[in-house]
């Protein structure tokens, strides 16, 4: 029986490779030659690949169409110190005989006794590529060996090999090690590589070496040159990386091309990005902001693959037969975003409402944004701590850690000025180079907070070697959001930290802003940061003096429930109160006015 993607195949063809079933691999053989031409053939001209697992009895064991991953075999744990004792060969219909990722990765899961790779190209072989389970240190990996033709792939002596790797097993405690390990590349400088490897970071996965190019023009084929791309194969077989990333977005044809050369997962900044953004994400619009950014970033890179992806069903809603997976697979895409758009959108609603019930309460609205892990939420923990309004109403902080991208759900609390008002803070996702535009729609919803902010405060660390493009970076999204014009001050933070070069480079760099050194972590210098937040915070409020005849004590209680009492004193017309108003209050209690002045 043939498994696998056996859709559109016809029946001769899947008979054809049933008789493989009766033919038994001599055993100092990895494969006979009949079976190789036989699957060279069919793979050619059904331009899918074949799997053939044989056990080292020399039967054959599973027969299957689609990928190495397709091979139904059961998972073998490293503990019982022995390789599974199938090996698979398979084909490359697109003529590169290189192990891929997925390759790599059935065989160690599997606990192979080796996978080949045989590559063909119109019914003719280009040559076969074999990889064996290997041990280094402690730890269960893999190695490969070069191309080789058909007739030392036949003659290889696999079996001195899988006596070799299954006595190591026997001797030690091996354990298998599912961290990546990743190289980064890049094509600008050290800086942006560094940002990349915190990304890195943030999703765990350690980085083991760094690859630079200098191009001006970008190859259409694989973003580095050719002669870059094999030299970055060579690299990461050296540095043992299971991991490539590209510090720049690449399209879907690009990540094809390199993992076929390098034999290895490729991704870009715009992956990573958004798989931090999918791990920290915890309210439901944060989830669905991500889901919603991952989706656009996929339909522009889903490609076909010739008639592997074709499709023979049709009826009521499809196109007809010959409807093409590719395009059902974009249609479902389209539908989907189209379901999370509207989602949003009733969220989007209910921020409204809840916007606008504070623009009537009259209370100043402050947002904080900057670069991420410049220290925004621990910002906002100590002043939502200290300076919280309602003692009774207070949350939980938000998470703080020193890395990047530690907060995506946005949080609004009420907070004490020194002045006695009480304004709305909101702490916002941190911005970083090159965020993916789609993110930035995505979140557009959670952002345009800011836009609507009396008062916007720049968290700066002004102790990083980039501050000065970090600071134009957060402008730009700035921009992006029409938010340019809002009062703004640069509060410079972790200045504990920062040598007296870095603050005068960027007061004299940015002499347009208002700024404060502050040190959000040692609660440094945030009585002068609020003295600063409320002198630059537009005056929406005004001070009044009533006094409140005894006949009319539910208005003296209407102006304790709205406004801010400064003073109350009982006299014998009536009680004198000083309060901070809002224009609603301010118009209802009118008549009983004594005094004003502008807060």
């Amino acid at each position: 029986m043939i498994k696998g993607n056996v859709d559109g195949i016809k029946d001769f063809i899947l008979k054809e490779l049933d008789s493989i079933y009766d033919i038994t691999v001599t055993k100092n053989r990895v494969i006979e030659p009949e079976i190789i031409a036989l699957i060279a053939s069919i793979s050619s001209r059904i331009n899918r690949e074949i799997n053939v697992a044989i056990d080292r009895r020399g039967n054959i064991v599973e027969i299957s169409i689609g990928d190495s991953s397709s091979v139904q075999l059961p998972l073998l744990n490293v503990q019982e110190k022995r390789l599974s004792g199938i090996r698979v060969i398979h084909t490359h219909p697109n003529g590169n005989p290189n192990l891929s990722s997925i390759d790599i990765s059935a065989l160690t899961k599997l606990k192979l006794d080796c996978i080949a790779a045989i590559g063909v190209v119109e019914e003719k072989i280009t040559g076969v590529v074999m990889g064996f389970c290997n041990v280094d240190g402690d730890e269960l990996s893999h190695e490969v060996t070069e191309v080789m033709n058909i007739p030392e792939f036949i003659d290889y002596d696999f079996l001195y090999r899988i006596e070799e790797i299954e006595s190591i097993l026997k001797k030690r405690n091996i354990v298998e090690n599912d961290d990546e390990y990743a190289i980064l590349v890049g094509i600008d400088n050290d800086e942006s590589l560094d940002e990349l490897a915190e990304l890195a970071r943030a999703c765990n996965v350690k980085v083991v070496g760094k690859f630079f190019q200098k191009k001006s023009k970008i190859d259409p084929c694989y973003f580095i040159g050719t002669g870059k791309v094999i030299e970055l194969a060579r690299f990461k077989q050296i540095k043992k990386a299971n991991l490539i990333i590209f510090d720049e977005e690449l399209s879907g044809l690009q990540v094809k091309n390199l993992e076929e050369v390098t034999g290895c997962k490729v991704i870009d900044r715009t992956v990573l990005i958004l798989e931090i953004f999918a791990t920290r994400a915890r309210t439901r619009e944060a989830k669905i902001q991500v889901e919603l950014a991952q989706l656009k970033y996929r339909s522009s890179r889903l490609l076909g693959f010739g008639t592997t992806m074709s499709r023979t069903g049709g009826g009521v809603g499809t196109k007809g037969p010959g409807e093409k997976k590719l395009e059902i697979d974009k249609r479902r895409i389209r539908e989907t975003i189209h379901d999370l758009k509207q989602e949003l959108e009733k969220i989007r609603k209910t921020r409204i409402t809840q916007r606008e019930k504070r623009d009537e309460s009259g209370i100043p609205k402050i947002s904080l944004v900057g670069y991420t892990n410049v220290g925004k939420s621990t910002l906002r923990n100590l002043l939502v701590s200290m300076y919280t309004a309602d003692n009774t109403s207070k949350k939980e902080d938000v998470f703080a850690e020193n890395m990047l991208f530690a907060t995506l759900d946005i949080t609004t609390r009420a907070i004490t000025l020194p002045d006695k008002r009480v304004a709305s803070l909101t702490d916002t996702v941190g911005f970083v180079r090159k965020l993916p535009h789609d993110l930035v729609e995505a979140f557009k919803s959670t952002l345009e907070e800011v836009s609507f902010s009396d008062l916007i405060i720049h968290v700066v660390d002004i102790s990083s070697d980039t501050v000065v493009e970090q600071i134009k970076a957060v402008e730009n999204v700035l921009s992006e959001l029409n938010a340019l014009d809002k009062p703004t001050f640069l509060a410079l933070n972790k200045c504990e930290m920062a040598t007296p070069e870095q603050i005068a480079n960027v007061k004299e760099k940015f002499s347009n802003y208002q700024m404060i050194e502050i040190s959000a972590k040692q609660n440094y210098n945030i009585d002068k940061f609020l003295d600063m937040t409320v002198s630059l915070l537009p005056q929406t409020t005004r001070k009044c003096t009533y006094l409140i005849p005894y006949t009319d004590t539910s208005m003296g209680a209407y102006l304790h429930r709205n406004a801010i009492i400064q003073s109350e004193d009982y006299e014998g017309e009536g009680v004198r109160i000083v309060a901070i108003v809002n224009d609603e209050v301010y118009n209802r209690c009118r008549k009983f006015m004594v005094e004003e002045t502008l807060c």
